[in-house]
Parts: C-alpha cells; structure tokens; sequence
C-alpha cells in the first residue's frame, strides 16, 4: 500500500476540500399560484408545469365535505383545583 512521503499540511489540505461544500438549492416561483418550488417540478398547490395542469386537485369536493358535518364539541375536562375542592 502506498504511504506518502510527507504528512499533508493543514493549508494543502483544506485548498483540496475548497470545492466539497454543499450548495442551496436553487428555487423559482410558480407562474400560476406564486407557490415556492424547484425548477422542473410540478407545483404541487396548483398542480401545473409549464403552463398545462398535470394534477387534477379536488380541493373543491374536499372543501364540500368539510362544510358538511359539523365538528363535536368535546366536554371540558375539570382542572385538578375543581376535583380538589369537590372532594374535600
């Protein structure tokens, strides 16, 4: 196995891993919505690429069936100072 001659100095070394960094991802906005997304992706809110829809979203059936059942009201649990007083 090969054994350099030299130990490799700090500054040599860290010139070397000047290139190995991570970058940001680059981002673009969506032309229809305004959504944040990357580029050459579906915009997952409208569901269009390139000016066609590729997604059909059914918020407007989601959004029916919300409306539609009324949400219970669970009963308030008592603090612990209401069970105390009523035990004592």
């Amino acid at each position: 196995m090969a054994v350099p001659f030299r130990r490799t100095s700090k500054t040599k070394k860290r010139m070397r891993r000047t290139h190995l960094k991570k970058s940001a991802p680059s981002l673009t906005n969506c032309p229809k919505c305004g959504e944040t997304l990357q580029p050459h992706r579906v915009c997952i809110k409208c569901g269009f690429y390139k000016g066609k829809e590729v997604l059909v979203k059914e918020e407007k059936q989601e959004e029916t069936k919300t409306e539609a059942k009324p949400k219970k009201e669970e009963p308030k649990e008592k603090s612990k100072k209401d069970k105390k007083a009523k035990t004592e």
